[in-house]
């Protein structure tokens, strides 16, 4: 990234917004520890102004959050980072491996190995997202269970246990190691760190990032009094462009009530000011003004490329995704270093070590990393 221009990233986000493609971005930029916000457009059309403090779906960005918790941890030799998961998640003991991902669910073979905490932070640990294969007998399976829900809508989803009782249920799709497969790794961790803590992960989550980093609007459901900064966030029609409402804002939003199933995978709402403490936390390897709370060999391993080419290999989720990046722990990563990741309704953050610099851009409108051409611009604007 080269020198910094406000203007530019300004008249990018301004053409989004003027052309209807998206209501309003909340952008900040901290280069060097100078911090500029651009908040642009609308919460919704005639709504009213987007705002600095607006409250967004920040999605997978949920994921490194939860890693470096998980990191935490490790540290503290309450969790091994190769020791098996099985003392705390028995549903997922002496796991049996489908035999091709098209077979019927009883042709299957022991796992070669169990699986452990650094397989569920690289998503190596033998199942997610299914892309491909059709109406296949494991997908079928996988829906009807409803496995793969997204955050859940809170008055009709089912507890942790519940929802890991049933994956239990499933053959893997690959041997723990053996293949990145995206996602659902990260709610499986999100249960392991509840349960060998004995707390809530929302609960764990406050206490080891949130408070500690002075992140006040970030959690799994947002509070009736700051309601009111929640915009609608939309999904828009690949053919024509139309935005169409996803999840209503304020009131009518799924994250106005505490969640039976808090999703570490995507579940979190949180602030452009909020994600910005994440991100110092990270460039500063661990630390946030005099207290530590990971050791820098913690972040240099969170935010290094963790993956085998072998891993790589047939990972579809995000066609072409490993030609130009890698995974860490929670989050993707390049070769020049920098590292980060977006959240599929709408955000992105990274951080760029070498120029001190970290993005955030937050808006309301469905992306994929990638494939999105409002987030490729917005970086692009930052030189």
């Amino acid at each position: 990234m080269g020198e910094l221009s406000t203007a530019q990233v300004s008249d990018v986000l301004g053409a989004y917004v003027e052309s209807g493609a998206v209501p309003g971005a909340v952008a900040l930029v901290s280069r060097r520890g100078e911090v500029t916000v651009d908040a642009i457009g609308v919460t919704e059309p005639g709504g009213a102004p987007m705002r600095r403090d607006t409250i967004f779906r920040i999605g997978a960005i949920t994921m490194p959050v939860v890693a470096a918790v998980a990191l935490m941890f490790t540290e503290e030799d309450r969790l091994g980072l190769d020791a098996p998961v099985d003392l705390w998640l028995p549903e997922l003991a002496s796991r049996r491996v489908i035999r091709s991902f098209t077979a019927d669910l009883d042709d299957t073979e022991p796992a070669q190995s169990p699986i452990t905490l650094r397989h569920l932070l690289t998503n190596t640990w033998g199942f997610g997202l299914f892309f491909g294969a059709g109406d296949a007998p494991l997908r079928r399976a996988a829906n009807e269970l409803r496995i793969m829900n997204g955050p859940p809508v809170p008055e009709n989803s089912d507890s942790p246990d519940e929802w890991l009782r049933r994956l239990g249920t499933l053959p893997l799709v690959h041997h723990p190691g053996e293949r990145w497969m995206y996602s659902i790794g990260a709610d499986v961790l999100g249960i392991l760190l509840g349960r060998a803590s004995g707390q809530p992960l929302e609960q764990v989550l406050q206490e080891r990032v949130f408070d500690p980093l002075g992140m006040v609007d970030t959690g799994f459901f947002v509070p009736a009094a700051e309601l009111d900064r929640v915009p609608p966030a939309y999904v828009s029609d690949p053919r024509s462009g139309e935005l169409h409402v996803y999840d209503p804002g304020q009131w009518g939003t799924e994250w106005r009530e505490r969640p039976t199933y808090p999703s570490a995978a995507g579940g979190l709402v949180s602030t452009v000011d909020d994600l910005l403490a994440f991100g110092q936390l990270l460039l500063a390897g661990g630390r946030v003004g005099s207290n530590r709370l990971l050791a820098r060999r913690s972040v240099a391993s969170m935010t290094s490329d963790q993956l085998t080419p072998h891993q790589k290999a047939g990972a579809h989720v995000f066609p072409g995704f490993f030609e130009r990046h890698g995974w860490g722990y929670g989050l993707a990563v390049t070769p020049s270093g920098r590292f980060g990741w977006d959240g599929g309704l709408g955000t992105s953050l990274w951080v760029e070590p070498e120029s001190e610099t970290i993005g955030i851009l937050m808006t309301q409108r469905s992306g994929m990393p990638l494939q999105s051409d409002l987030y490729r611009d917005f970086w692009a604007a930052l030189g």
